[in-house]
């Protein structure tokens, strides 16, 4: 579904024998009023289950996420952001001009800003956080989309210019993402268990296993948030998180994780259901340095053999878009391209024939995610009609699959849902990233994209998007929908999941 286009509506899904979970008591007085609170008193606190918690609360040093989905928009924040719409917006800056050689960018800052700490935000720290994501102080992958800046020159409290190397067309979208957060130098000694930043919230508690509290701050620059205190209640499966909103638990199930348990909902008029747009692309990874698939005929016909439609409608009740490639309709520089490799169990036996590698025998290294487990039984069933025989070996999400698969790249293949916005670089332009893909084909090819105009930027990025899906560096099984379920009475949630971050700012209600 393309940005824009979705609206609140029932979804069509069909009844499954798993919907008989749901058969609860009805709802009690809700998560969202307040203990002893009269009837019509304004409910001040929101309560949203998610699956996944984060391991820590540092993105600087750890992947995953969890952690820029809790803390980005909500307690750390860029100089510019994201709409729902998909449009760079000014945030922390007021405005900012670009030079006629598309090499400096000049912001104005906005004044009266403040960290949680309470600590005054200007220029300084623009340049601390973004020198900072240079350093060694970040691990995280996705420093390396700051390396094209030059350097940060502070004109005055509320005034700097970031200056690149060269032209680039990605540099201001990658600042809306967590490499683009602002951080207070007296603030970053721990923060992996603390979190300061100019959001709306301060971090309140963080409870491992179970929740994260934040609470509105009387002084945010902004916008009041809708709510005094939101929480995000974490759960290990998608049907305890259905059952929690049943029983009055929570309040909003965020990025439903079971959707054969959404049809129970649509009847009632208790509960509202949304569907929206979703950057988040299900890969099923193939460690391109390891045997047996570091050969790219095993890689295609690893392709050829799995029916990406059959996927979306078996595993996930059709509520998914199949695209072909490691880009969601989202992104400038999308293109359809299920047509490269079509369904074909003939041509997958031939490649892997002409490989040397029949009758196959691999590992499958599945998190203990719910769409991964639910996606593992139908391609584990596709690969074996083709003669390659897949184990499912699971891991523990996040700690034990990021530790194994993603850090130590001990797999052969795995499956994964990436959410990063405009991730296709941070995936296969890197060879020591987990996918192992060999970029040496699309390295020249996107840096001359990032310089180009912005027709030769489209132009650019869909060679390189070819060339990946040529070498079948990964394959992309579908888009994953944004799908909620929330009581009838709350409003503002975000459709559309466009970023990492799952802003809490203007959620509340009626």
């Amino acid at each position: 579904m393309p940005l824009g286009s979705l609206s609140k509506k029932k979804l069509t899904v069909p009844a499954l024998a798993a919907a008989a979970a749901l058969a609860l008591a009805g709802c009690n007085a809700g998560a969202g009023a307040e203990p002893g609170a009269a009837e019509g008193e304004a409910q001040t606190d929101i309560v949203v289950a998610l699956t996944g918690e984060p391991v820590n609360l540092d993105f600087t040093t750890t992947a995953g996420a969890a952690i820029p989905q809790a803390l980005m928009s909500n307690v750390y924040e860029g100089l510019v952001e994201v709409d729902q719409e998909g449009e760079i917006q000014p945030l922390l800056a007021e405005s900012w001009e670009q030079s006629e050689d598309r090499k400096d960018y000049t912001f104005k800052l906005r004044e009266g800003v403040t960290f949680s700490n309470g600590e005054a935000f200007d220029a300084e720290d623009v340049k601390f956080s973004i020198e900072r994501v240079q350093s060694d102080a970040w691990v995280s992958g996705m420093k390396a989309k700051m390396d094209i800046v030059d350097k940060v020159t502070v004109e005055s409290p509320t005034s700097v210019t970031v200056s690149l190397k060269q032209p680039s067309n990605a540099w201001l979208f990658n600042m809306t993402t967590l490499v683009g957060a602002m951080f207070d130098p007296s603030g970053v000694e721990d923060l992996a268990n603390e979190a300061i930043g100019t959001g709306p919230f301060s971090l309140e508690s963080w409870t491992r296993g179970d929740s994260i509290k934040f609470a509105a701050r009387d002084d945010y620059w902004g916008t009041a948030p809708k709510v005094q205190n939101a929480t995000l209640r974490y759960f290990g499966d998608a049907v305890a998180t259905t059952n929690a909103l049943r029983s009055g638990d929570v309040d909003v199930v965020y990025n439903m994780q079971a959707p054969e348990l959404v049809n129970s909902f649509q009847s009632d008029d208790a509960f509202q259901v949304l569907e929206g747009t979703s950057n988040g692309e299900i890969v099923l990874s193939m460690n391109n340095k390891a045997a047996p698939f570091d050969d790219v005929r095993v890689r295609q016909a690893v392709m050829h053999a799995i029916d990406r439609q059959a996927v979306v409608d078996t595993a996930w009740n059709g509520l998914g878009t199949v695209v072909g490639g490691p880009v969601p309709p989202t992104d400038p520089y999308y293109e359809d391209l299920n047509g490269v490799y079509p369904y074909d169990p003939e041509k997958a036996k031939s490649l892997l024939k002409e490989a040397g590698v029949e009758n196959l025998d691999i590992t499958f290294t599945v998190p203990t995610r719910p769409y991964a487990s639910a996606i593992s039984e139908i391609v584990v069933s596709q690969l074996s009609d083709v003669g390659i025989n897949a184990t499912i070996e699971t891991a523990e999400f996040p700690a034990v699959w990021l530790d194994k698969v993603f850090t130590q790249h001990d797999y052969q293949m795995s499956v994964v849902l990436a959410v990063e916005a405009r991730d296709v670089l941070t995936m296969f332009n890197n060879p020591d990233y987990y996918l192992g893909f060999d970029n040496e084909a699309i390295a020249p090819l996107a840096a001359e994209a990032d310089r180009a105009d912005e027709d030769g930027y489209v132009e650019g990025m869909q060679e390189v998007v070819r060339t990946i899906v040529d070498e079948a560096g990964a394959d992309t099984l579908f888009i994953f929908p944004n799908v909620v379920v929330a009581k009838a009475g709350v409003t503002g949630i975000p459709e559309n999941s466009v970023t990492e971050a799952l802003d809490l700012t203007d959620i509340g209600w009626q």
